[in-house]
């Protein structure tokens, strides 16, 4: 038996129930398939159970990813790429008819989901984004305004992604088994191609800035981001708000009138 790294997150889904949950959310057959971490294979052989068109793997770990190769090595619709999906070009490689799935390392899944929002083109080609988050995570980046987790990761999801469906999963469909709670988290994007990447990277720049005092009001803050004249110019916008007190849909006006330097 392998054992799991800790410097990589790795904590690998061992339930087969839960596996099939998890396919089970979405049709796989004849479908493009992107799998984010599959590493001992586990999620990866109920794929190819539901006859996918193709797969590609995206493992970091060299000795997995090796595993892997050798395994699957005559299969033909099947590529495998040994490296870390934050420097893989998962744009590049995400056609029509897609669906990605992705058993996260909890040490970076805000950042690939974050990689994702980051598509150059939207609406993106791919249907269904299939990620399992650490719960506390999950809770904050599904949560809708006003609740006690919204917040950055909440507003930045929502612009791109629509959350269809979750549910938990215990530390006992692991090992090694996690101290937390897992999420999995069923998003489709939203398929205006008005919600262009500038946006994105705005709404980052702008939630970092509030949210660092996030128990603050703004009126400090916000004349970091915007002029008087265009402060005044969003109806909804006072200074005496918090960060958690803003609607999504004004963090966005913000945005277009926002100019990074």
């Amino acid at each position: 038996m392998n054992f799991a790294k800790k410097s990589l997150g790795q904590n690998f889904l061992i339930d087969k129930n839960i596996i099939k949950k998890i396919l089970n959310l979405v049709s796989i057959k004849n479908k493009n398939i992107i799998e984010i971490g599959p590493g001992r294979g586990a999620l990866t052989e109920e794929i190819l159970n539901h006859q996918p068109k193709t797969l590609i793997l995206v493992e970091k770990d060299s000795h997995l990813a090796n595993k892997l190769i050798e395994k699957y090595k005559n299969n033909k619709i099947i590529k495998i790429f040994n490296t870390d999906i934050l420097k893989f070009d998962i744009e590049k490689f995400t056609k029509l008819n897609t669906n990605i799935f992705g058993n996260l390392p909890y040490n970076i899944s805000s950042q690939i989901l974050v990689k994702i929002l980051k598509y150059k083109n939207w609406p993106p080609k791919f249907d269904n984004l299939i990620f399992m988050f650490q719960k506390e995570l999950g809770e904050k980046i599904i949560s809708s305004y006003p609740s006690k987790n919204y917040g950055r990761l909440s507003i930045i999801s929502n612009y791109r992604l629509n959350v269809i469906r979750k549910f938990l999963i215990s530390p006992n469909s692991f090992f090694p088994k996690p101290k937390v709670n897992s999420m999995v988290v069923h998003f489709q994007p939203k398929k205006s191609d008005l919600l262009d990447i500038s946006k994105i990277l705005k709404l980052e720049k702008i939630t970092n800035i509030l949210f660092s005092n996030k128990r603050k009001m703004i009126n400090k803050n916000i004349q970091k981001i915007l002029t008087l004249n265009e402060i005044n110019s969003i109806s909804d916008l006072k200074m005496n708000l918090r960060p958690s007190e803003i609607k999504p849909e004004i963090y966005y006006k913000i945005a277009e009138l926002f100019k990074i330097n």
